[in-house]
C-alpha cells in the first residue's frame, strides 16, 4: 500500500523531483518527445510552474531544453510518462534554450511569450 511519504512507488499521488527527472514525455499521439530535464518551482507559493524537457540532441550533445507549464502535462500510467498535447512541430518551434544561454526565468515577458505558445496562463496566474 501507498502512502504519502513514498516518493518511489510509482503508483502513489505524490513524486520526489529526483523522480521526474528523466521522466519520458510524449505527444497525445505516444510519440516520445524527450525527458523532463528538471522542474521549476515558484519559491513563494511551492508550487511547480515548469517541467523543462529536454528534446533535439543526439545522446545529450545539442539538445535544447523547452519550458512546458505544469498544467499542460498529464500523467499516464500506461506510459510511465507525462502526456502533452502538443506534437513534434509545434515543440520545434517552441520558446527554449541551450546550455550555453542564460534564462531570465524572473522576466514577465518571457514567462508571457512561454504560456501563450503553448495556450495556458502564466504559472503566477494560477499561483492560489
Amino acid at each position: 500500500m501507498a502512502t504519502l511519504d513514498d516518493t518511489t512507488n510509482p503508483s502513489g499521488r505524490l513524486i520526489g523531483a529526483d523522480q521526474v527527472q528523466g521522466t519520458s514525455v510524449y505527444s497525445g499521439r505516444g510519440e516520445k518527445l524527450g525527458s523532463v530535464e528538471d522542474v521549476m518551482l515558484d519559491k513563494v507559493s511551492g508550487r511547480v510552474a515548469y517541467a523543462v524537457l529536454s528534446f533535439g540532441g543526439f545522446l545529450g550533445i545539442g539538445d535544447r531544453y523547452y519550458p512546458l507549464p505544469w498544467e499542460k502535462l498529464r500523467y499516464d500510467t500506461d506510459l510511465s510518462g507525462y502526456v502533452v498535447d502538443i506534437d513534434r512541430t509545434l515543440l520545434e518551434g517552441a520558446p527554449s534554450y541551450a546550455d550555453d544561454e542564460v534564462v531570465h526565468w524572473d522576466d514577465r515577458a518571457w514567462g508571457e511569450r512561454v504560456a501563450g505558445y503553448y495556450g495556458a496562463r502564466p504559472f503566477w496566474d494560477i499561483m492560489p
